[in-house]
């Protein structure tokens, strides 16, 4: 099943897929062990940092190889593609999906690119993913004036025929400085405008049922990052700091099940369960 029907079936039945950043085999394992127990699909999501860092076609194929020995259904992502290029070659990796972050672009140039990337990516029957308003980074300041428009998240979407929107309702990426509030209000004016699937950047330390209130008004993809490398590598740190042992083989397994703890809370809570 391609991912674009996969968001329309969870779309349908009120619910929604957890897509994860992994950075190396031991976060690709935690990631993959937790779907696996809960039997649940899984979007397996890679940054441009994390593909330089890997090298695009290994990662890609430690991917492919891994849902595979995991039996795990679940498809690559690009997550936030900076330019059409670096869409064009995940596509021909052989990834499944990609996303082509225009948000800090003017409007117009948003939709010059995203429709681009989405012509570029019909011949191969992949998702298409774009964000429109601002979703703040690391270091970012975030304010309502940035929050995704309904009037203009219809237009986008029929200017460029893109398969999920990425929408701005208050979250942001990395960790909060204060409890987040996510403008549900704002949240149904846009499913109400568009019947894309729309996907939520920045999950990590939303709430548990601020992010459940999230998916019952129309979030069908939820990304996080930040809570399982963190995760990952506070147990790794505790494990060094305490020990001699030089065998990665045996300080990597706990840190793995650290990601594992994490995500399998985040399939139980997007999954509706």
């Amino acid at each position: 099943m391609k991912l674009q029907e996969k968001l329309l079936q969870y779309q349908q039945s009120g619910r929604a897929i957890l897509a994860a950043n992994f950075y190396n085999y031991e976060t690709l394992a935690g990631i993959l062990r937790a779907a696996q127990a809960e039997n649940e699909p899984v979007i397996l999501q890679l940054s441009e940092s994390s593909i330089n860092y890997l090298g695009l076609e290994i990662a890609a194929k430690l991917a492919r190889a891994a849902l595979s020995q995991f039996r795990v259904q679940g498809w690559l992502h690009l997550d936030h593609g900076a330019t059409p290029e670096l869409a064009g070659r995940c596509l021909d990796a052989g990834f499944d999906s990609v996303m082509i972050d225009g948000s800090e672009k003017p409007f117009e140039e948003n939709i010059k690119i995203t429709s681009q990337v989405v012509k570029m990516a019909e011949a191969y029957g992949a998702n298409v993913e774009a964000e429109l308003g601002f979703i703040a980074k690391l270091g970012q300041q975030h304010d309502v004036d940035g929050f995704t428009k309904a009037s203009q998240a219809r237009e986008f979407v029929e200017s460029t025929g893109v398969n999920a929107l990425a929408v701005a309702i208050g979250s942001s990426h990395g960790f909060y400085k204060q409890e987040p509030k996510l403008d549900i209000g704002r949240l149904m004016e846009i499913r109400q405008s568009t019947a894309v699937p729309l996907v939520l950047h920045g999950a990590s330390g939303i709430p548990d049922e601020m992010l459940r209130d999230a998916i019952r008004n129309g979030i069908v993809k939820v990304n996080l990052a930040t809570e399982s490398k963190n995760a990952f590598m506070k147990e790794l740190k505790s494990l060094l700091f305490s020990t001699d042992e030089i065998d990665l083989r045996k300080v990597f397994p706990p840190a793995i099940d650290a990601v594992k703890e994490i995500i399998t809370h985040k399939i139980r809570l997007v999954s509706m369960k």
